[in-house]
């Protein structure tokens, strides 16, 4: 479980997350909505320790990650910030090597070249593997990028908008692989999304925010309705439904 107690982060008298308390459940998705500005990818960068916050504490299965070696840290939790960009030239099977640096220290064994050969294959991305990134579309880099968080093999995997850059039929694909990921290999997946039609497929848990803080927490049914995204969103949404589950929203 990943618990979040009072995480604070200001930027000058800014202040982007006010006092969020959250309790994210181990397995499955949970998804992060909210508009722009609403502070999800700053959670999720304080969560992953890629920010610093003001104050407050993240723990990862009930250890202060304040406490935790880098290194440790590294093995438990795997993160995709939003921004990848990288300055040097590297090939895809270079950059999803990367992802087994926190358990082989830049000497590859036997065992990591299997993580590496499982990612490339998961991502579809064997056909690609001797490109450079620079050659790549947005999506095929984007796609490169979670083999390599994959590759990492940590029990949480925290994604900042993947979906990004992906034309539908990779979008849907990778959703469905993070889906595996925690029905197959039993990791919690945590992901900051925009299109919530993706959450309500998709997530079993969300996390919506707005305005710095978490005003939202529960099962998909319960934050997929039109009360609830009217709330969030100041819209109005059609929420269509099987069986009691939304499948679709739709904008009035």
């Amino acid at each position: 479980m990943i618990t979040a107690r009072n995480l604070t982060k200001r930027y000058g008298q800014t202040v982007v997350l006010d006092d969020v308390s959250v309790e994210i459940p181990r397995g499955g998705i949970t998804a992060m909505i909210g508009p722009n500005g609403a502070g999800k990818s700053t959670l999720l960068s304080l969560v992953g320790r890629l920010l610093k916050a003001d104050g407050g504490t993240v723990e990862i299965d009930g250890v202060p990650t304040n406490g935790m070696k880098q290194s440790e840290f590294a093995k438990k939790v795997a993160i995709l910030r939003q921004d990848n960009h990288l300055a040097v030239r590297l090939t895809v099977e270079d950059l999803v090597t990367f992802g087994r640096y926190p358990h082989s220290q830049g000497r590859p064994t036997v065992q990591d070249r299997g993580h590496v050969e499982a990612a490339l294959d998961y991502l579809e991305l064997q056909d690609l593997r001797h490109r450079f990134l620079d050659e790549l579309s947005g999506g095929q880099r984007q796609r490169a990028f979670v083999a390599m968080v994959l590759c990492q093999d940590t029990d949480y995997v925290l994604l900042d908008e993947p979906l990004a850059s992906l034309d539908m039929r990779h979008a849907v694909a990778m959703m469905k692989r993070m889906r595996g990921v925690t029905e197959d290999l039993g990791k919690t997946v945590v992901i900051v999304l925009h299109d919530i039609n993706f959450a309500a497929s998709y997530a079993d848990t969300i996390v919506a925010m707005r305005d710095g803080r978490v005003v939202q927490h529960a099962v998909v049914d319960e934050v997929m309705t039109p009360e609830a995204l009217r709330a969030i969103y100041d819209v109005d949404v059609h929420v269509e439904q099987i069986g009691g589950k939304p499948i679709g929203v739709y904008y009035t």
